[in-house]
């Protein structure tokens, strides 16, 4: 056998090899290997394909971890029209449903009960078992060609197996589960992003992201719910989507047949209690009359199937006035309008202020000065603006005028290409940037400085002390002692923060403590516009000290994981700053960590490719089992996951992370075991 035969032989051999694993791993929640053992085999693979181009195929496992730049998505037509549900809010119109269907069908009628998952609807072509196109709904007859992302959805088979059509198009909810969703957002914060509103505008959003190597590390799923084609077998909906589980696909979660609307009233009374427990979000409860040929019968409309209906979960919700609009100023300029509201209960809480987001969601809601404005609790967590009273606006109400310059220091606001929000640019002058990079500095994640807070913060601010991060290094007892503040909160609540003895010994002690903070964390506390905690890190490891970091080339900081265009600009313009620069070395002659410590240098592997969680109270703090993790190689992770290889657990271990870690079999080490692994 030839050298290129045998090279096409093994890369047949491992994408075949891991294909069999996605598929236990993806379809089945079986997983029969580790995640290392898998990132090797997948290692492999990519690094073969680089070696050998010639031999990548469209259906390649590598495709997973995505790397296509889309500029501009191209639209398609669909082959089938994608119609969409008619919504309902009331078992009555459930009534009606079942009085039309059985009306136009001789004999009984078999529902099928789905989930209504909230996401992104998805068309996916196969032709001869190969996955070669992903349109999204769009307007029902053409969508945008997002491919290339979809393909990095591990839930999404890239080719079929056993006895396939040679053409079926499988249609189903892109969506993003509430694990990824609460990570992308807390990773949106800390580099001073806008969060995503809902898991489904996160998925969207991802969808259309324009390089897929991000969109692979957005977590999503695919959920599958119909399937199209000529000559299909099985002539009824839910034994044909078991015939596209033996393809490859995965059967939906929950799925139910039932005879009547007795079975669907029960579907839908269990899953309104029941959906708070699934980890990932839903709006409500699919009915589809079961068998194809009744479908065929009842028929549909241009533009929804008469054999179908959603039925859509209530929303409390509540019509409260407009009192007036803050626009308040975060750690990085971004200006969010916040609406202060006549106080109302809803679901259980008073609510008396609400986010209004951006200058675009004003505008696109037409909100009015004065307006009586829909809430609801988004998630029944956050209360959200949804909608305008429009029955009670007055004649003369005037739109809600968005600020054109900082509310506090003046400057003129300025809006990035591409992004909705708009931001006060004076980042070293502004006082609420300068507080939140002060209080972002002495953050536990940061510089751990836990004896200070924000009201700390805020009277040292005030009374001219600390004007940036470097002037706390220069705090000394008799600047301290003595002084004190009275401070308000948004309920006019006062509270005094003075600074007497013993606490201005233990803010001293604190400042003089955190100079043995790591090089990382440092890096991460001195607040670069888009560089988050993980980023930090990787940059530390990387270039070793601030100085390499700040000399760096765009090339150079986007050669490390995860720092894209955007992010290496931020680095370099942070650092053309001579303020910046100032300051930094302020920092580094006050003694900080502005270098990677022996401390930090990898000590093992012997963890490398595990992903493990720390729960519980342990002999020593639990940064320092964080710590020993990634010396010797794993990854620290903060939830339970099939992705998770070990739960680390002492004393006082949440029962629900233990209930959950014990549902995916994932094993749970004490710090005795733990310590054996790596010293072995």
């Amino acid at each position: 056998m030839s050298d290129s035969a045998t090279i096409q032989e093994r890369i047949k051999q491992l994408s075949d090899e891991i294909n069999r694993h996605n598929y236990y791993y993806y379809m089945l929640d079986d997983p029969k290997i580790s995640d290392y053992d898998f990132d090797q085999l997948l290692q492999q693979l990519i690094d073969l394909e680089r070696q050998y181009p010639e031999y990548v195929t469209p259906d390649s496992p590598t495709q997973r971890v995505g790397g296509t730049i889309t500029k501009q998505f191209e639209s398609a037509a669909h082959v089938y029209p994608m119609l969409s549900l008619g919504n309902t809010y009331s078992e009555e119109d459930l009534t009606e449903f079942d009085t039309r269907v059985r009306a136009m069908i001789n004999g009984p009628v078999e529902y099928v009960c789905e989930l209504k998952y909230d996401g992104v609807a998805i068309s996916l072509i196969y032709e001869n078992g190969l996955l070669v196109r992903a349109v999204t709904r769009g307007d029902g007859v053409r969508g945008d060609v997002v491919t290339a992302n979809v393909k990095t959805i591990g839930s999404v088979p890239l080719r079929l197996t056993g006895d396939y059509p040679a053409m079926i198009e499988a249609r189903g909810e892109i969506i993003m589960p509430f694990d990824s969703f609460n990570a992308l957002n807390a990773e949106r914060e800390e580099i001073g992003e806008q969060p995503f509103a809902n898991p489904r505008n996160a998925a969207s959003g991802s969808l259309k992201l324009q390089n897929s190597s991000e969109v692979a590390k957005r977590g999503l799923g695919f959920k599958l719910y119909y399937a199209l084609g000529e000559n299909l077998p099985e002539q009824n909906h839910y034994d044909r989507l078991r015939k596209l589980h033996e393809w490859g696909f995965r059967f939906p979660d929950v799925m139910e047949k039932v005879d009547g609307l007795a079975g669907v009233y029960n579907f839908i009374h269990k899953w309104d209690t029941e959906r708070k427990n699934l980890p990932y979000p839903i709006d409500g409860i699919v009915i589809k009359v079961n068998d194809f040929a009744q479908q065929q019968q009842v028929g549909a409309t241009a533009k929804s199937p008469r054999w179908a209906i959603a039925y859509k979960f209530k929303a409390e919700r509540v019509s409260t006035p407009l009192l007036s609009v803050d626009f308040q100023v975060g750690r990085t300029g971004i200006i969010t309008p916040v609406a202060n509201l006549q106080p109302v209960n809803l679901a259980g809480t008073v609510v008396k202020r609400a986010t209004l987001n951006n200058r675009d969601f004003i505008c696109d809601m037409d909100i009015r000065e004065g307006d009586h404005l829909f809430v609801e609790k988004g998630g029944e967590i956050i209360p959200k603006i949804v909608g305008v009273d429009l029955g009670q606006r007055l004649s003369d109400a005037m739109p809600v005028r968005f600020v054109t310059h900082c509310p506090v220091c003046g400057a003129e606001l300025m809006q990035n290409e591409g992004e909705a929000g708009v931001f006060c640019p004076d980042e070293l002058h502004c006082a609420p940037q300068i507080k939140g990079k002060l209080e972002h500095f002495i953050s536990r994640k940061a510089m751990n400085i836990d004896s200070l807070g924000e009201g700390k913060i805020d009277a040292l601010y005030t009374q001219g002390l600390v004007q940036n991060v470097a002037d706390l290094y220069d705090l000394t007892y008799d600047k301290l002692f003595g002084l004190e503040k009275v401070v308000q909160d948004e309920n006019g609540k006062s509270r005094v923060f003075s600074f007497k003895e013993k606490s201005t010994q233990n803010v001293l002690n604190g400042i003089e403590q955190s100079k043995k903070v790591p090089f990382e964390r440092v890096l991460y506390a001195i607040g670069i516009r888009f560089v988050g905690e993980v980023t930090a890190k990787k940059l530390a490891r990387r270039f070793r000290n601030i100085d390499a970091i700040a000399n760096a080339t765009k090339e150079e900081l986007m050669d490390v994981e995860d720092v894209g265009d955007r992010v290496a600009e931020s680095i370099i313009q942070y650092f053309n700053n001579i303020e910046n620069l100032q300051m930094v070395m302020h920092l580094r002659e006050a003694g900080l960590q502005m270098e990677v410590g022996e401390e930090q240098q990898p000590v093992s592997q012997r963890l490398a490719g595990m992903n493990i969680i720390v729960s519980g109270v342990f002999s020593v703090p639990r940064d320092e089992l964080k710590q020993l993790i990634e010396q010797n190689g794993g990854k620290n992770v903060s939830s339970i996951s099939k992705n998770t290889t070990y739960v680390l657990a002492g004393e006082k271990m949440g029962p629900e992370k233990r209930k959950k870690a014990d549902a995916l079999g994932i094993p749970i080490i004490g710090e005795d075991e733990f310590r054996e692994m790596i010293n072995q």
